[in-house]
């Protein structure tokens, strides 16, 4: 069985959202531990994760030095996070599976999404990004740039494209490591946003949902599940109102037709429904503590276009 497991940008900070090292080496030790549960239960598993904490991070440092040194563009932040969180993530699973007497190898691979250039949100970026700056930080890096927009009283904030992912880059090499049996962790933060042309290829200004850029490369990869592990049990209608359900079973058409709240909940639910379409294997959605159930099918909502029927819901507990 081959899994590919989108970990929540939860899944490398701390409880209160704190991104210290120390932080997120707990958080990735956390993790881990179920990752190196399904391994050793003979279980292929590619590992994709958030990385919008340490970017901001990252962000943070170009602003404060934006006077004295060029920033960092963004694909590169997020060639940074990659390796750095990859390194973070296969200590903490070399470890875990050595408490478990398990011989595997890790593996990291930076990874470049492709993306349209032609994408309407290059011309009119609209995903925020970083923290609030007064008007003339913000001018300091406009002038490097960057697009930055008047949010008000609040002040002025950055808006990159959020372009939709057309082809994972460096699929074959993660699906050659995977074949020489490597556990790998791969397409950190959606990948690195890069347009090709006749020259080759290049890194852009953009950030990609991680979701979506995780869904197309559990398909690429020919993943039998896929897992997006967040800070919440599956997916629910009525969201904290008393009639609150969650969903326990469902297809595809069935999940798109609901009226579901917006947030951070909608690219997870768009790229569980793409992957079960596209692939017809299921997907599951659910929290990062109950990793191994999520693969056993005794937890979170499972998007599927194989059994469809009655009895796809269940009450809140």
């Amino acid at each position: 069985m081959r899994v590919l497991l989108a970990l929540g940008g939860n899944a490398m900070t701390a409880a209160d959202g704190r991104a210290r090292p120390e932080d997120q080496i707990a958080a990735a030790n956390v993790a881990m531990h179920s990752v190196a549960e399904l391994v050793a239960s003979d279980i292929d598993v590619v590992v994709t994760h958030g990385n919008g904490p340490q970017v901001g991070n990252l962000l943070v440092k170009n602003e404060i030095a934006a006077s004295v040194v060029p920033p960092v563009p963004l694909d590169w932040c997020g060639a940074q996070t990659q390796a750095t969180l990859g390194f973070v993530l296969m200590n903490a699973l070399d470890d875990a599976l050595r408490r478990r007497g398990v011989q595997h190898r890790s593996a990291t691979v930076v990874t470049r999404t492709l993306v349209d250039a032609g994408d309407p949100g290059f011309t009119r970026p609209t995903k925020p990004i970083g923290r609030y700056l007064p008007a003339d930080e913000a001018a300091v890096l406009v002038e490097h740039g960057e697009t930055w927009q008047d949010r008000g009283e609040k002040g002025w904030r950055r808006v990159v494209a959020s372009p939709e992912p057309l082809d994972i880059v460096d699929a074959p090499a993660v699906l050659a490591l995977i074949d020489a049996g490597f556990v790998v962790v791969a397409n950190g933060g959606g990948g690195i946003p890069v347009l090709r042309d006749e020259s080759g290829y290049h890194g852009v200004e953009a950030v990609i949902d991680k979701d979506l850029a995780s869904a197309l490369l559990a398909e690429q990869l020919a993943a039998d599940l896929l897992v997006i592990a967040t800070d919440v049990d599956g997916v629910y209608t009525d969201w904290g109102a008393p009639s609150q359900t969650k969903l326990a079973r469902v297809t595809p058409d069935e999940l798109t037709d609901l009226d579901l709240p917006a947030g951070s909940m909608g690219p997870k639910v768009h790229a569980a429904c793409a992957f079960a379409q596209n692939t017809g294997n299921d997907a599951v959605i659910g929290s990062l503590a109950q990793i191994t159930d999520l693969v056993g099918g005794t937890a979170g909502t499972r998007v599927s276009t194989r059994q469809p029927g009655p009895g796809l819901v269940r009450p809140s507990q």
